[in-house]
């Protein structure tokens, strides 16, 4: 006839031993071999501490209906333009009031703005020939999904054309770029303050090289990336210079100090993937000990407590 197993369970075994003698020495040291090593190897690793961590966000922009424009003509005279009054009072020799028409749009319906249409049309002069532009939009940037940081950013356009121009298209992205990382809570106020103070009557407060060197000196900042420019040439003698700019507001990847709470669960999640390893082994180390007896213990099984009798080994 057959033989099957048709049921099994496994037999506890409790070894004691009193607290001062070479078991319970022993249990120490393989306790401490069990759980420091793989702190040790994983600290080692340089990656134990999470010390950046990154997070993406759509951030909340808007253009704040301020630029500052500067048409350069080849008879070496620019047209300029701005929606600072200080400034157009100091270049009133040099002023052309174009005409502004910007739109943001939410196209994905996620109640933030994704991209700027912007156009400008500045009237010329019969004589007048463009062969360059030089065009800075000032932005109210928003971002809230871990600290509320809230700054006035920049998107700088520039070009220059050896052939006289009737119109330039620019098609770019507003990204964000960090020298330092955002912090985890709290709100972040530092960059919010106006690059231009409109009421200066100083030229040399609306002066690009001025704004930049301040703009620049910030950790956190915004540039126009990816910018395709379309230079048209052929423009009649009554007919204004058309600039026309579409910017996107992309999703961005943010990089972040983590919390205290990161910090622990990414540690954790390291420890134990190394722990669990160490575990494994020395248990294996510690049943071939005992059940061998190479260190003296009293065993008692499920066995011989029925019987009511303990094997002593010594």
């Amino acid at each position: 006839m057959a033989i099957y197993e048709i049921f099994s369970h496994p037999e506890l075994r409790r070894y004691k031993t009193s607290i001062i003698s070479k078991a319970t020495l022993l249990m120490f040291l393989i306790l401490i071999i069990t759980f420091i090593p793989p702190l040790i190897i994983v600290y080692r690793s340089y990656g134990f501490w999470l010390r950046e961590a990154t997070y993406r966000e759509q951030p909340n922009v808007a253009f704040k209906k301020e630029f500052i424009l500067q048409v350069d003509l080849q008879s070496g005279s620019p047209a300029v333009y701005s929606t600072f009054q200080q400034y157009n009072q100091l270049m009133q020799s040099y002023l052309r009031i174009p005409l502004v028409k910007a739109r943001e749009d939410d196209t994905n319906g996620d109640g933030k703005y994704d991209v700027l249409n912007l156009d400008l049309e500045v009237p010329m002069n019969v004589e007048d020939e463009v062969v360059g532009v030089k065009l800075l939009l000032f932005f109210y940037y928003k971002l809230r999904k871990f600290s509320q940081f809230h700054m006035e950013s920049l998107a700088y356009i520039e070009y220059v054309s050896p052939i006289p121009g009737a119109s330039l298209h620019i098609f770019g992205d507003l990204r964000l770029r960090q020298k330092q990382l955002l912090g985890h809570k709290g709100t972040d106020i530092r960059f919010n303050s106006s690059l231009v103070n409109p009421a200066s009557p100083y030229a040399d407060s609306y002066s690009l090289a001025t704004i930049f060197k301040n703009y620049t000196s910030r950790n956190v900042t915004t540039v126009l990336q990816d910018a395709n420019k379309i230079w048209t040439s052929g423009r009649g003698s009554t007919n204004p210079f058309k600039i026309t700019a579409v910017i996107n507001y992309p999703e961005e990847v943010i990089s972040y100090t983590p919390g205290f709470w990161n910090l622990i669960k990414w540690g954790w999640v390291q420890y134990v993937s190394v722990l669990l390893i160490f575990l494994y082994i020395f248990n294996k180390v510690k049943v071939f000990i005992f059940q061998h007896q190479l260190v003296p213990t009293i065993v008692e099984s499920s066995l011989t407590m029925q019987n009511g009798r303990k094997d002593k080994v010594m």
